[in-house]
Order: structure tokens, then C-alpha cells, then sequence
């Protein structure tokens, strides 16, 4: 079956992008959530394909947050290296995209919105966000 460009182009848009570490429970569980509802999903293994500094500052946009809100202050790299200092933005930016295990999980991201999904209800916001068709 040939989807047409438009049709393919607009379900690109509304697809759910979920930001995935496969060995974390939380990320595990938020991917389950989305594929019981029967959610559509673009799995982007964030460790294996990090993000770019353009990406990541379009994905923080749409999270509503600064760099520093979705670090994993947990991982041994930030203990080790960064509690207690203080960055700029930018400098946060670079931490994240040298370093993306650093980042929440998951993060899961719609056409103009994205969630942290911890809890996965947070994920609710995304199913039952209009989207934004393309005009045929």
C-alpha cells in the first residue's frame, strides 16, 4: 500500500517520539504505557544516537525547562563531576549532549509539546493533545 507524501508527512508529525534507554525500568515502563494505548511511537535510543545541541534545545523548549531540570542527579558522572558547580545554560547543554545517560527518561515528545514520562500518567498530557494537521 502507497501512503501518500501528505498523509505520511502528517502521521510523522502527530507520532509520539520517545526519548529511550532500553536497560531503565522507568523508560521500559513509560514505551509499555504508550503500546497499551495503542500509541504510534518513534523509538530513538538517545545513547546510541545523542542529541544534537539544535535538538536538544528544541526539546527543552518544548519540556518548559532549563538544562539543569532533567539531569539524572543520581549517575555517578554527576556526583563525581558536577554537584555543587553551577553552569550557564549553554554549558549545561553541552554537559547533556557530551554525556546524554545524564538525561531523564523518558522523555517523550509530540509535534509542539514534550513530558518527562516519571510518572508515566505524565504521558496522558501528549494522548490527549490536539494536534496539528497539515491542510490537504
Amino acid at each position: 500500500m502507497v501512503i501518500p507524501a501528505r498523509n505520511l508527512l502528517e502521521s510523522i508529525l502527530i507520532m509520539l517520539r520517545f526519548y529511550h534507554h532500553p536497560n531503565c525500568k522507568k523508560s521500559r515502563a513509560g514505551l509499555q504505557y504508550l503500546r497499551d494505548k495503542g500509541q504510534e511511537i518513534i523509538l530513538i535510543d538517545y545513547l546510541k544516537k545523542p542529541l544534537k545541541e539544535e535538538e536538544l534545545t528544541k526539546l527543552l523548549i518544548k519540556l518548559n525547562k532549563k538544562p539543569q531540570e532533567i539531569i539524572r542527579k543520581q549517575e555517578s558522572y554527576y556526583k563525581k563531576n558536577l554537584k555543587g558547580r553551577n553552569f550557564t545554560d549553554h554549558e549545561w547543554i553541552r554537559i547533556l549532549i557530551d554525556h546524554p545517560i545524564l538525561i531523564c527518561r523518558p522523555i517523550v515528545e509530540r509535534e509542539y509539546k514534550a513530558v518527562i514520562g516519571v510518572p508515566v500518567t505524565n504521558l496522558d498530557v501528549l494522548l490527549t493533545q490536539p494536534t496539528n494537521h497539515i491542510p490537504t
